[in-house]
């Protein structure tokens, strides 16, 4: 039996804005700007869906989820990431690990790391030592160093025996 390995990156931006919450691998982070999009505009669990849907050669989010389906309007994005753990399950892959990014000036996050690692495992269905969320500020330069927009980045292995 032979095992295949396939890698898959996903990244996402979305602005800030008033009158949102801002949600990050599914966790409320209190803030006075939240994240703005079409779903609840989650910049991490779209960039790890991402990453998962890319490694499984399924696409990427907007294939399976527009964001001009008023069906997906205010979604919440763990729904999203458990779709695309469902179909890279159903074409026998199983997630070995992600290593994700959060790129955001403010507000600092390091207190919400636990959370959103214990949040994001139990959607994928693996252990939270097989999930690492990282946090960095873009050092004020560019729209997410002004303030004005976050970025998420992900990297995910798959495994699959054959």
């Amino acid at each position: 039996m032979a095992i295949e390995f396939r890698t898959g990156i996903g990244w996402d931006v979305h602005r800030l804005a008033s009158g949102r919450p801002l949600i990050l691998g599914g966790v409320t982070v209190p803030f006075d700007l939240g994240l703005d999009g079409h779903s609840d505009a989650d910049v991490l669990s779209h960039a790890i869906t991402d990453a998962i849907l890319g490694a499984a050669v399924l696409g990427d989010i907007g294939l399976h989820f527009s964001d001009s389906d008023p069906q997906w309007a205010g979604t919440d994005s763990l729904q999203f990431l458990a779709y695309a753990r469902n179909l890279a399950e159903a074409e026998g892959y199983a997630i070995v690990n992600v290593d994700s990014t959060v790129i955001l000036e403010r507000p600092k996050l390091k207190d919400y790391r636990l959370a959103i690692r214990q949040n994001l495992a139990r959607t994928l269905g693996v252990e939270p030592d097989r999930v690492s969320v990282k946090f960095k500020t873009a050092e004020k330069i560019g729209p997410v160093g002004e303030g004005r927009s976050a970025e998420a980045q992900a990297v995910v292995t798959l495994r699959r025996e054959r």
